[in-house]
């Protein structure tokens, strides 16, 4: 059952903020062979979505300040409630809430929070847009990762604001709805610099990751993890990767048995 895009409280987007948007629509085109199709509207200021084989993968945004990092959002669709009430239960479970709820058109409802550990994320109330319309094949989102200095009190947060269940582990916690896991939480230790705050990467499934990793570096990207096996039962094979602007993600394959 794909999870991602698929139920209540699951991630439902990913969007990328960056300061030159033909830079970041050549990249990933190049890297994902994603198409790009930016809306006429110019109220939507250039706002551009990834197309996979003609389903919305992921998209891009020009920064709204100077001081707003490059970096990847994803979104979590409103867990069977408007997202209203489901700001105010994230409020009341610790989040910082930057930005209320507000209409975008008439494709949904938006909200940017962060996690009480400091960790950027939006809320999504469908409307005629409902996000993801490709999820787990190769070249869309297929995994989240929460790289926090606090991963006790992450876990708490999102298993009590959306209603993820948890796999407990003592290195690396896994989150999920139902029966599936879509995310894990990893704590971030000294090969992080103490400026860097809590986060969170897209993964995006690929058919050879080492491949993709050497592509991201002829295209101007850096290889900052990887490639590696995951050391665990059946772990893939994983990289980190930074883009050109500076927006870190992450691209997996499972290994080759």
């Amino acid at each position: 059952m794909q999870v991602i895009g698929n139920l209540p409280g699951a991630p439902c987007w990913a969007q990328l903020s960056v300061r030159d948007m033909d830079a970041a629509k050549s990249f990933y085109s190049e890297l994902f062979g994603w198409t790009a199709e930016t809306d006429p509207n110019p109220d939507f200021g250039g706002y551009t979505t990834f197309q996979l084989d003609g389903r919305p993968a992921a998209a891009v945004a020009p920064l709204m300040n100077p001081q707003q990092p490059v970096m990847w959002l994803l979104s979590f669709a409103t867990p069977g409630v408007a997202i209203e009430a489901a700001t105010e239960k994230a409020k009341g479970a610790g989040a910082q809430v930057w930005m209320e709820p507000m209409d975008v058109a008439d494709l949904g409802r938006w909200a940017l929070l962060s996690d009480p550990t400091g960790a950027p994320f939006a809320l999504w109330q469908t409307g005629k847009f409902s996000g993801f319309g490709v999820a787990e094949v190769p070249n869309s989102l297929g995994w989240i990762d929460l790289s926090t200095r606090d991963v006790a009190a992450a876990v708490a947060f999102y298993k009590d604001a959306l209603g993820w269940r948890v796999w407990p582990d003592d290195d690396y916690p896994m989150v999920g709805l139902a029966d599936t896991m879509f995310g894990g939480v990893m704590a971030m230790g000294d090969q992080f610099p103490p400026e860097v705050p809590s986060h969170w990467n897209p993964f995006f499934l690929v058919a050879d990751v080492d491949a993709t990793a050497a592509k991201a570096g002829s295209l101007g990207g850096e290889v900052l993890h990887g490639p590696v096996d995951v050391e665990m039962e059946n772990g893939p094979r994983i990289a980190v990767v930074r883009d050109p602007q500076g927006a870190t993600f992450g691209v997996f394959a499972p290994r080759a048995s």
